[in-house]
């Protein structure tokens, strides 16, 4: 076993490598970028060292900084995770060259795995079934395979995985876009912009085979995992194994991921991924490394793949034969990421200012690679946290997540959480009848806000309520302290009034509604609520860090975070954000700028399409962003003339920044 292990990497697979790390002795170092200096890998490590800017091409991608930092350790070890340069040969050649173990297959098979069109070259010779497509090349030949294939088509990098650099193209006039959009996407997350040309099927399931080799020639799999439920193709849910599939095709799928692995000339972790139809599969591609949704496997094994990785790195034969692995139960696991469904899975950018997880317990994990504290910045990837839950049955893992969905609390940043919540609940998700285009056909009904009640907004107030009343005694107690007497009578805000009722009034907007309520006979432990056409009594209690509260003999425990101008009030698993009327009204701006186009978030100018004076339709793409390793394409609010261009490609756009200006058609 190595004796010190260098991460490259960050985030929750960094921390998740750590752990398995310190339980095998050996010492973790970590690498950060300079917004990552205070994060949660960095702070788990055992030492961490500056690679530089937060540019992932000056920092994680920088492949001479860590192997500097490699030598300087002392490190005799380098484990890439997944992302970044986890399946880049000549990361994998440069740490051979300086006498480090590389955590990974062999440089000559990622070279020829990490290249998809060489990939399913490899996989025809080995006689696994592959999906019609081209092997790479320049535009025109892209052009031409699409034309011989016939659409749909996928446009897809070739270096690629994660969703990153993949396009549909379902009408001709789409390709020559999809193809630009792709090579700029697949050139900025893996330094590679080369392109394929793939068959797109639609009503398929995503469905993945998890590998494991040792450099003396055993290969073992084990059970599928379904990928299935994905949005833009990036996968969000993933459970094994995978549901309706038949015993028979279960075998061939295995059998030719071990055929596939025996092909390259593999060792180490690898994921062998197929297209799958009712009957037949099509080999997608091989991804070289630990996947983001691992954590299910090792629940169905009780193995520990990362384990396996640096024992089989070091030259030991796998932990375990085929006929010695035992699988069991269902598990399954969410992807909680920084981003708002809502929007289009706009990223979302800023502090986390609460966090709290589901309860620990022996069938649930959450591998995280944040906390309460940390910033979300724009410049990788939006995966904040995964869970993962086990049953013994499909149906009782399906309940543990619903449940553990619940319970998880995030505040500061958007999220996909309500959505995953939703999914988890849906017959689609209860049959298992779902394909890799469930999620986009079903995206207005998977977002739809639920409507409000009355007996809802009565807690919401509530809560607001005991927010509000802690702020006015703690406002009062400092005021009484400031003229030295803590007891003052005068400072109270209970119900003791020497001539009138310490009754208080307030306002709140949430959702873009009004909601109006009076609190009466405020006192320790309780108050009347008036609301609507009912008062109510309120109790209210403090439990563990939580507000429990009894309105009208219901009972319900919340989570309350303040803001600068309301609270959020997380009820139910879901936050509701509630803003003080009077602090709305002060933060409000000069009324609706709609002709100004503004950075919803920082991002790096990656295409402008236009320029001043050009006219353009409502909904024209009018620049490209590029954030979080994904395009935001910002288009035309309405038909009208650009007025002024105040970005170029290249440029650092702040959140809020004026980007284009369009005068409306009727005033142009």
């Amino acid at each position: 076993m190595m004796r010190k292990l260098l991460i490259a990497n960050r985030g929750e697979i960094a921390c998740r490598i750590m752990r398995t790390a310190k339980r095998l002795g050996v010492t973790s170092v970590a690498v950060y970028s300079e917004v990552d200096a205070h994060a949660l890998h960095v702070e788990l490590a055992d030492e961490a060292y500056l690679l530089g800017a937060a540019p992932a091409r000056d920092s994680y991608l920088s492949i001479g900084k860590i192997i500097d930092v490699a030598r300087r350790s002392g490190s005799d070890a380098v484990h890439p995770g997944y992302g970044f340069l986890a399946e880049n040969a000549d990361f994998a050649e440069a740490c051979a060259a300086n006498g480090l173990i590389f955590v990974g297959p062999p440089p000559h098979a990622m070279r020829l795995l990490g290249s998809k069109s060489e990939a399913k070259a490899a996989m025809m010779r080995a006689g696994v079934p592959v999906a019609p497509g081209s092997s790479g090349g320049e535009d025109a030949e892209l052009f031409e395979a699409a034309r011989a294939i016939g659409l749909p088509v996928l446009v897809k990098a070739s270096a690629g995985g994660g969703g990153r650099g993949m396009r549909i193209v379902r009408a001709p006039e789409e390709l020559s876009s999809a193809i630009e959009s792709a090579r700029r996407e697949a050139g900025a997350a893996f330094g590679d912009d080369a392109l394929f040309i793939e068959k797109y099927f639609s009503g398929y399931k995503h469905v993945e085979i998890q590998i494991f080799a040792d450099s003396l020639g055993g290969v073992v799999s084990f059970l599928e995992r379904d990928c299935s439920m994905q949005r833009r193709h990036q996968k969000i849910i993933e459970e094994t194994p995978a549901p309706g599939l038949t015993p028979s095709l279960r075998a061939q799928m295995s059998d030719a991921a071990i055929r596939a692995a025996r092909a390259a000339g593999y060792a180490g972790a690898g994921t062998v991924e197929f297209l799958v139809g009712e009957d037949h599969f099509y080999f997608l591609e091989m991804n070289t490394r630990l996947q983001v949704e691992h954590p299910v496997t090792e629940m169905v094994s009780k193995q520990d793949l990362v384990e396996w990785q640096l024992r089989v790195a070091c030259g030991a034969p796998l932990p375990l034969t085929q006929n010695d692995l035992r699988m069991s139960g269902c598990a399954i696991e969410a992807r909680i990421c920084a981003e708002d469904p809502a929007r289009g899975f706009m990223p979302s950018v800023g502090e986390i200012v609460h966090f709290r997880g589901p309860r620990e317990a022996p069938f649930l994990r959450i591998d995280s690679g944040v906390r309460a504290g940390d910033r979300v910045t724009p410049y990788y990837d939006s995966l904040l946290a995964k869970l993962i839950v086990y049953g013994e049955s499909r149906g009782q893992a399906l309940r543990r997540l619903q449940a553990g969905l619940e319970e998880v609390e995030i505040v500061g940043v958007a999220t996909n959480l309500d959505l995953l919540r939703v999914i988890s609940k849906s017959d689609g998700m209860a049959a298992g009848d779902y394909d890799t285009e469930y999620v986009g056909d079903n995206i207005a009904m998977l977002t739809c806000a639920a409507a409000p009640s009355t007996d809802s907004d009565r807690f919401l107030l509530a809560a607001a309520s005991a927010v509000f009343l802690a702020n006015a005694r703690r406002a009062a107690l400092e005021a009484s302290r400031a003229v030295g007497d803590d007891w003052s009578p005068w400072a109270g805000t209970d119900a003791w009034r020497l001539y009138e009722r310490a009754d208080h009034e307030f306002r709140v907007t949430q959702a873009g509604r009004t909601l109006a309520a009076q609190i009466i006979r405020p006192q320790d432990g309780g108050f009347l609520l008036s609301f609507g056409d009912a008062v109510t009594a309120v109790e209210v209690r403090s439990v563990g860090g939580r507000v429990s509260l009894l309105v009208d003999g219901v009972k319900h425990e919340v989570s309350t975070v303040a803001l600068d101008d309301g609270v959020v009030v997380i009820l139910g698993g879901r936050n509701y954000v509630l803003n003080w009327v009077e602090a709305a009204r002060s933060s409000q701006g000069e009324g609706p700028q709609n002709e100004r186009v503004l950075a919803p978030m920082p991002a790096t100018v990656t295409r402008v399409a236009v320029k001043s004076g050009d006219a353009v339709s409502k909904g024209e793409t009018l620049l490209v962003l590029e954030a979080m390793k994904m395009e935001i394409a910002l288009a035309a609010p309405h038909d009208g003339v650009v007025e002024s261009v105040a970005c170029a490609v290249g440029d650092m756009a702040i959140e809020g920044a004026e980007l284009i200006t369009v005068l409306r058609k009727d005033v142009a």
